[in-house]
This record gives C-alpha cells, sequence and structure tokens, in this order.
C-alpha cells in the first residue's frame, strides 16, 4: 500500500514542476525575460546584438525605424508597429508585439498561439 502511495507522489512531481521548467527556459543575451507558461515579456538592450531563446524559439532585435521594430523569429525576420494599440504580427506560431521603445531598450511580448 505505501509502494503504491509513493509511485502516485513520484507520478505527479513532473507536473507540478512543469511550470518551473518554462520558466527556466527563457534566456537572453543582452536581453532580459519574464516568462509564463505560453507567454513572455522581453526586453531587448538597443545598441548592441540582443537575443533570446524563449517558448522554444530564438528572438533577436535586428532593427528600430521609426515607429516599426525588426525581430527574427527562428531567423525569419517580422516587421512589428510599436504600441499597445497596434496589431501585432505572426511568426512560428507565436504573437509578437511591441510593447515599447526608448532609446536604451524594445519591449515585446510573444505569446504562443493556440
Amino acid at each position: 500500500m505505501t509502494n503504491s502511495l509513493a509511485r502516485r507522489k513520484l507520478a505527479i512531481l513532473p507536473v507540478l514542476l512543469l511550470p518551473l521548467g518554462a520558466v527556466a527556459a527563457c534566456s537572453g543575451t543582452n536581453a532580459e525575460t519574464d516568462c509564463g507558461v505560453n507567454s513572455c515579456t522581453v526586453t531587448f538592450d538597443r545598441g548592441v546584438e540582443a537575443s533570446a531563446s524563449i517558448l522554444g524559439v530564438d528572438a533577436e532585435l535586428v532593427s528600430v525605424q521609426g515607429e516599426t521594430v525588426t525581430l527574427a523569429i527562428e531567423g525569419n525576420n517580422i516587421t512589428v508597429p510599436v504600441g499597445d494599440g497596434a496589431q501585432g504580427e505572426e511568426a512560428e506560431g507565436f504573437d509578437v508585439s511591441v510593447k515599447s521603445v526608448t532609446q536604451e531598450q524594445v519591449v515585446v511580448e510573444i505569446t504562443a498561439n493556440g
């Protein structure tokens, strides 16, 4: 009977640790990441090569031109308008939107669709 109880507890452990693994899977170079289970906010530093590995994909800040930001998601460039009211773009199964741009940083939200 105790053997069965121990097996059930061990079976539940990976399910409990899953959200922690998803959060820990986010990292960046010249970028800060704040990730949940299916969404990440990435703050890229400007003026340097900045990239992040989030939700199983690589994202890189390519350029900022006025009110548009070019990002490379898994090597594919997309251009995204800046602002909360702006329409985001889709890339590699993710919705990508640019929340803000300053002289120092670009804040991007990347969310898995579906």
